[in-house]
């Protein structure tokens, strides 16, 4: 199946000279879905983590599922506000500002394996301040599992020391 014909391009959203994937294209076909979750839980196993970490939202949306078929806890990293108890937090640059990221303080045990998951990988500042936030609670970052990753952008620089796998690449 090629998951390709699954990825909708839009282009000039959110700005101009930027051209958005959108999977909500590929959340509504059932097979390819599963069929992308599958080939990303192959690619998960390769970094033998304890733990699974999605980042919101659409992190979540492949992160869960992936953490099931392993039999695998899964933790949400959320935007600012959106955790009810105590918490981590990380800042981090983006094109317009900056944002910041939360995990409960309690999320991993000392020295656990974690993998994050996200949708995309662009820029890799959203992942890079995940990784630091997973370190900042004495977990390892065992590797990184993506859908997609833009190879124009320059996505691997900021992650460079860090393990990388993603399913579909443009």
């Amino acid at each position: 199946m090629d998951l390709h014909k699954c990825i909708r391009t839009i282009p000039d959203f959110p700005k101009d000279g930027v051209s958005f994937r959108d999977v909500t294209p590929l959340l509504a076909d059932t097979e390819a879905f599963n069929f992308a979750i599958d080939k990303m839980v192959v690619l998960s196993k390769q970094f033998r983590p304890d733990v699974i970490a999605g980042i919101e939202s659409r992190g979540f949306l492949f992160g869960a599922p992936i953490s099931l078929k392993l039999g695998l806890p899964f933790v949400p990293i959320r935007k600012e506000g959106k955790l009810p108890f105590e918490k981590k937090s990380v800042r981090y640059d983006l094109e317009y500002g900056n944002d910041k990221l939360e995990i409960h303080v309690d999320a991993f045990q000392s020295g656990q394996k974690v993998l994050l998951v996200d949708d995309l990988i662009a820029t890799g500042g959203t992942l890079e301040a995940s990784s630091r936030l997973v370190e900042s609670l004495d977990a390892e970052v065992a590797g990184i599992c993506v859908l997609i990753e833009l190879l124009d952008i320059g996505s691997r620089e900021l992650l460079s020391s860090r393990q990388v796998s993603s399913v579909l690449r443009f």
